[in-house]
């Protein structure tokens, strides 16, 4: 508890698209791990391990079709700033970001051409 420890990040992943690096310290608080015996099982229902311990141990999963479902057994946010965010709350807030500018973009579709008039214009366009 309170300790560092080092995380591997798997190349071609979320996590480490959005670390940069090929691996990174982070902070832990508790002593708890994912039972190694259920990896295959993980990633047989989609979960992809993206970040290992020094000893193979499951610290990062992901799911690598959603726009950002990202786990860890850590907590990005214990050391992160304004000044010096978290890479992954950067990808969280990117992803949200990306997520309600694609809901905006199809909602004005459904609504058709008119709906990026202003309300007195749309009447007079039709006519």
């Amino acid at each position: 508890m309170g300790q560092e420890q080092r995380v591997v990040l798997v190349p071609r992943t979320h996590a480490a698209r959005l670390y940069g690096v090929a691996e990174a310290v982070e902070p832990y608080y508790c002593s708890y791990g994912v039972n190694p015996d259920y990896r295959l099982q993980f990633e047989a229902c989609g979960l992809r391990v993206s970040g290992v311990g020094s000893e193979g141990e499951i610290r990062i999963v992901e799911l690598p079709e959603h726009p950002f479902f990202v786990a860890t057994l850590f907590l990005p946010q214990a050391r992160s700033t304004p000044e010096s965010p978290h890479p992954l709350l950067v990808g969280y807030a990117a992803a949200v970001h990306a997520c309600r500018d694609a809901r905006a973009r199809f909602q004005a579709a459904e609504k058709g051409p008119s709906a990026s008039l202003p309300p007195s214009s749309a009447g007079s366009a039709s006519r």
